[in-house]
């Protein structure tokens, strides 16, 4: 992580404001204590919390044994206040710190994180668009996580296609709504853990017309505020029911009720989406964060095991002469599994923190091009690191055998919380049509032709720099790949739209490798300059470079079965009638 900040991202350096404070010593003070945190408060949580899971008993849910001590340890420690405005209790730090460290949490206790993250969401989506006077209400006390916040979007018979929604918003005389409809899939939707929960639910409110363009964005909070702050009367608003899951079992999946609960109004009448994608972003690149920090935590204990666990010998000869069998990792297809995992993670964690830097950017320093490049990468991110990050859960469950399917081992909890990140907050097929049916041709296409003059820029600036050729050239071609399967959505998707819908998901996990292979040939670069000036650790800069290496030999020529997979076009994917299947 120092490396990212600090050799690549060069953050002190930035003219972004506020990051000229993140030096070296102040950035690893903070890792250095959310590693702390982590280890000894979230960890040991984490297999207790998918043992226990929620319960409900007479409307209040209990969380597992150990989570509300913990949040508030968090809590004490500012940890959910760190990257919000310090005009509402916030530390006031960029947006990257709080990824940064979002990861070491999401790492340690997924399911727990939750609680605080959705908050953060909600914090966000209210700071931007609600009222001076519902920031002064809610603001101070979700920064401090002693109200949390959720999102209500889903319903039993709507999902993805938010204009079928049914909760409806009636209107009444003080200036406040009757929310009435049922909420399902909320994650933290009730819980033991907060005085208050501060529910943002859409709703159509009267004369918004049909689909999406009617919808409202309310807060419902579970008790009423009184106008000092205080807590009044219960809202009408329960849960019925927590979901059975295959993973985060220590957050509660809640069915929630709303019997014409009393909320308010955020932004604009028959807005509500626009206020609701200021979450969904930010919660999309919190989705993606998870993939590859499930993928983390899973790698590591994959690599411990590999090198602790006798098993045969290394076909070359014996490398552990004196034992009964050669560690696990001798062997060349232990290897191989081991760099996938580890080249993917260290290639999403700087996709992540570069989106980090280019939403700051975009927040604090008003940057346009910023903002139009991140929304390009959002869907990428979501989508390609999370089905990336369940894939190498699974491959590092795999270096454990069948050890690996025993739950005493705990890895199978990393694959199951995993897989959920492919599936909420937009499932992943919902990204790749969003990937190449908007976000491609947002504002005429200058976004992803900037991306692409980023990546051409890139490989330029090594001509002639031996040490950079497995990096420049696998990304040329890599990006050529790119540009000719945009080029064929744009001939043959306007005569045919399903030649392009049918190749978007090949085209999400195309871009995600190219996206990757940027962010190695910027770490490249970066850790042969630090080499070269002698600074640094040697034995780390060179396994960075090795990684490296790895991605692009290995995993960058996928771009090509993902190119000629997109060029068959639709005949292939939409031949068989319905009935035939």
């Amino acid at each position: 992580m120092q490396f990212l900040l600090h050799e690549v991202l060069k953050v002190p350096a930035s003219d972004v404001p506020g990051y000229g404070d993140l030096d070296p010593s102040f950035t690893s003070a903070v890792l250095e204590e959310a590693g702390k945190v982590a280890s000894e408060v979230l960890a040991p949580l984490n297999a207790v919390g998918d043992r226990e899971g929620c319960v409900l008993e007479n409307g209040v849910v209990r969380t597992p044994k150990g989570f509300k001590d913990a949040f508030e340890a968090m809590k004490a420690g500012g940890w959910t206040a760190l990257d919000c405005d310090p005009d509402y209790g916030g530390q006031g730090l960029p947006y990257l710190m709080g990824t940064a460290v979002g990861e070491v949490f999401v790492a340690a206790n997924m399911a727990f994180n939750m609680y605080q993250g959705l908050t953060h969401g909600a914090y966000s989506a209210i700071r931007t668009h609600g009222s001076d006077a519902q920031k002064a209400m809610y603001l101070p006390k979700m920064v401090a996580c002693d109200w949390t916040g959720t999102m209500n979007l889903t319903e039993p018979h709507c999902g993805t296609d938010l204009g079928l929604m049914r909760t409806r918003a009636e209107p009444q005389k003080d200036g406040s709504y009757r929310i009435t409809g049922q909420k399902i899939f909320i994650s933290a939707g009730e819980h033991d853990m907060a005085e208050n929960i501060i529910h943002l639910v859409l709703a159509k409110a009267p004369g918004g017309g049909e689909g999406t363009k009617g919808i409202s964005l309310f807060i419902v909070p579970k008790f009423l505020v009184n106008e000092d702050g205080s807590l009044g009367a219960r809202n009408a608003v329960s849960c019925g029911k927590i979901e059975e899951k295959m993973g985060i079992h220590g957050n509660a999946t809640c069915v929630m009720n709303y019997d014409g609960a009393t909320g308010w109004l955020v932004g604009d009448l028959h807005k509500g989406m626009r206020a609701m994608f200021t979450m969904m972003n930010e919660a999309r690149l919190g989705v993606g964060l998870q993939g590859y920090a499930q993928a983390e935590v899973a790698y590591q204990n994959a690599l411990a095991y590999a090198k602790d666990r006798l098993q045969g010998r290394a076909v070359t000869g014996a490398e552990n002469p004196k034992g009964p069998a050669d560690p696990l990792i001798v062997h060349p297809d232990i290897r191989r599994n081991l760099m996938e995992q580890k080249s993917f993670v260290e290639g999403a964690r700087a996709l992540t923190f570069w989106a980090a830097s280019l939403i700051d950017a975009s927040v604090r320093s008003g940057d346009e091009a910023a903002e139009g490049l991140v929304s390009l990468m959002i869907p990428v991110i979501k989508g390609f690191q999370t089905d990336k990050g369940f894939e190498m859960a699974v491959q590092a469950q795999q270096v454990y055998g069948g050890h690996g399917y025993i739950e005493e081992s705990g890895m199978s909890q990393f694959a199951r919380d995993a897989r959920i990140a492919m599936i909420y907050e937009g499932a992943n097929g919902v990204q790749a049509l969003d990937l190449v049916g908007r976000k491609l041709a947002q504002d005429g296409g200058k976004h992803v032709m900037a991306f692409f003059e980023m990546v051409k820029a890139e490989v330029k600036a090594h001509d002639g720099d031996e040490r950079m050729k497995p990096f420049a050239d696998a990304l040329k071609v890599a990006s050529k790949q790119m540009q000719a399967a945009g080029m064929y959505f744009m001939q043959a998707g306007m005569k045919t739209p399903n030649a392009a819908l049918a190749g978007s998901y090949d085209f999400m996990h195309l871009m995600g490798h190219v996206c990757l292979g940027l962010m190695w040939t910027r770490m490249a670069k970066a850790a042969l300059g630090t080499l070269d000036e002698g600074r640094g650790d040697k034995a780390f800069l060179e396994a960075k470079l090795a990684t490296g290496r790895f991605y692009m030999a290995r995993q960058l020529p996928l771009c090509g079965a993902h190119l000629a997979r997109i060029e068959t076009g639709a005949d292939p994917v939409m031949a068989l009638p319905a009935e035939a299947f």
